[in-house]
């Protein structure tokens, strides 16, 4: 018998009808979903479709949310597709994912690529944007003809741009001397055209001047990536809808986060955005959905054969997502106290997580048939009670400034640095398992992870040799996301010798010892996953609206009865409340022990 939320529910034994589901599954279930993959493939092989894909019919949404445009939307310019019959298409710059993925392929050797940076003199373009184009040019990963594009109210010629992007630009790759080799190769592909973010006519004279270099190519396909506030999305997407679009290929939009502060303004964003782009040409990025364990996690998951019988509630006793920093907000807090650690961190990067976790397996890996299963498991999610929440707030501690010392924070801010949150979904498979959410600003440690603590061993024949906490000895697989990426697995084992003596070791996985190369930035994937088209890491409209219409209701009443978060000294183990609250479902943080920068 165990203890599900307050009710004795009996988990009955389910490994006699895992082994006969995953028998059926593996004869019947595979080949379904390889016939329905083939079957996609010749579909779009045999229709003669525009490059801009409109998938957005497929998309749905709860009643009353905001419906995506199936047509195109005002202002969009869609090209013909490329002229296929002179030759075999060309597969994408990463030549497995068009397969692998059933992603539609582009020619290459036909088109021209166009990379727009708006915002491009903002922090985000310099420290992570450009970097990545330039690794991802370096690893041969960008098509032959490709020029990037700066946009922003800044006045600057194309050789103040160089050399601003110049000075972000590093070496990361083994062979330096090839890597320093194309710095100036990839400079020269680099412009900049000054105008203002709701002027048409800048738009239109930017696309003019991104003609040039497209004119040798058949097909001109066009990214931008909005690095700007979420108060000007609107605008400037009409602009470059209007002004900008590609005319003879795909153009697509990458939108930053956060996309709204609660279910209203996430509505709004999304029918303002709606008026000028499809479902299809927008591409909402999460930075962390493209960590190289997260890409991983469905490996994991639905490729190891002793993973999937295990994944479920009769042998899992909960889940937990750690976020934290060691660091606080650093003369960033004005912006940061806009949204808070629940918006910034949990809203959006640990329930993209938890949804990729707990999901169902999919038809196949197409982008539709992941996503529509991330939804799934939101919308069975239980609405959130305070109860199950715990709100805190650094304050300094020796020569470490408190929250409220940040010049940039308002006078006596009640934003929350740390929030801890209890999850529950109702479904048959997670029914009772409490998923643990935590995040924080200036905490004893920095890392990301999924810690995944099993049941205890029924009629344990070694429990004397386990100590009296036997909550230490059971078995926990953790996904370290960040620092050190790894996968270790904690077993109970015997000590060598003669007498009966058992600990706690780790069968481990770490990427720096076991991979003997460089690990991809996010930002590279995910900007490659655009020009690929490939969304299965990008957040489609209705994920964010099952996922705002969760939140919204504790961040209102957070706000409106104005709750006072609980202090915490500045790189601590975060307020004590959280502690309680897991004690509360029978659980141990598992992150209070384990050094993440320790190379396992």
């Amino acid at each position: 018998m165990t203890v599900l939320r307050g009710r004795d529910v009996p988990v009955p034994c389910v490994s006699s009808m895992h082994a006969f589901s995953r028998t059926c599954w593996a004869s019947v279930g595979v080949n379904a979903r390889h016939t329905i993959a083939r079957q996609r493939v010749q579909h779009r092989a045999q229709s003669n479709r525009p490059s801009l894909r409109v998938a957005a019919a497929s998309v749905p949404t709860k009643q009353g949310g905001v419906e995506a445009p199936t047509q195109n939307g005002a202002g969009l310019k869609v090209g013909k597709s490329p002229d296929t019959a002179g030759g075999q298409l060309t597969p994408s710059p990463n030549l497995q994912n068009p397969d692998v993925y059933n992603i539609e392929g582009e020619d290459w050797h036909k088109a021209a690529l166009s990379m727009v940076v708006v915002g491009a003199s903002g922090d985000l373009a310099k420290k992570k944007i450009y970097p990545a184009l330039f690794a991802l040019y370096v690893e041969g990963h960008l098509p032959d003809y490709f020029t990037i594009w700066g946009f922003a109210r800044s006045k600057m010629s194309n050789e103040e741009f160089r050399e601003y992007i110049g000075q972000s630009l590093s070496c990361r790759l083994t062979d330096k001397g090839s890597c320093e080799g194309k710095f100036e190769s990839f400079l020269e592909r680099c412009y900049y055209h000054p105008g203002q973010y709701n002027n048409r006519d800048d738009f239109a004279a930017l696309s003019e001047a991104m003609t040039e270099p497209e004119k040798k190519r058949k097909t001109a396909d066009r990214v931008f990536y909005l690095s700007i506030p979420p108060s000007i999305f609107t605008q400037v997407a009409a602009c470059a809808s209007d002004a900008a679009s590609s005319p003879t290929g795909y153009t697509r939009v990458i939108v930053e986060k956060p996309f709204g502060k609660d279910s209203e303004s996430f509505r709004q964003l999304s029918t303002d955005l709606y008026q000028h782009l499809t479902e299809d040409q927008m591409f909402r990025i999460d930075h962390y959905l493209g960590k190289e364990l997260i890409e991983n996690l469905t490996v994991l998951r639905f490729a190891n054969l002793i993973f999937e019988p295990l994944w479920n509630r009769s042998f899992i006793r909960n889940v937990q997502v750690v976020f934290s920093e060691d660091f606080g907000t650093e003369g960033r807090g004005g912006y940061f106290d806009q949204y808070g650690i629940i918006r910034d961190v949990i809203q959006n990067h640990l329930l993209q997580i938890l949804s990729l976790f707990a999901m169902e397996p999919p038809v196949s890996l197409d982008a539709e048939d992941i996503r529509n299963e991330k939804v799934k498991v939101l919308r069975n999610m239980s609405p959130i009670s305070m109860e199950d929440v715990v709100i805190g707030q650094y304050r300094g501690r020796g020569n470490k400034q408190g929250y409220l010392d940040d010049s940039t924070v308002p006078e006596g801010s009640l934003c929350p640095t740390f929030a801890a949150v209890a999850c529950f979904i109702d479904n048959p498979r997670w029914d009772g398992v409490p998923f643990l959410l935590k995040a924080g600003k200036a905490l004893h440690t920095k890392r990301a992870e999924i810690r995944v603590q099993f049941r205890h061993v029924p009629g344990n024949l070694y429990k004397n040799r386990m100590g009296l906490n036997m909550d230490q000895t059971t078995n926990e697989l953790v996904i370290r996301i960040q620092p050190n990426e790894s996968i270790y697995l904690k077993v109970n084992n015997k000590v060598p010798g003669l007498g009966l003596n058992l600990d706690v070791q780790k069968l481990d996985l770490s990427y720096k010892t076991r991979y003997n190369k460089h690990l991809p930035d996010a930002y590279e994937r995910l900007i490659l996953d655009v020009i690929n088209g490939d969304k299965r890491l990008f957040i489609r409209n209705d994920e964010l609206e099952a996922a705002w219409d969760l939140f919204t209701p504790i961040l209102k009443e957070i706000e409106q009865k104005q709750m006072a978060p609980e202090l915490y000294p500045y790189n601590s183990r975060g307020p004590v409340g959280s502690h309680y609250l897991a004690a509360k479902y029978g659980v141990r943080w598992g992150d209070m022990t384990d050094n993440p920068e320790e190379v396992i």
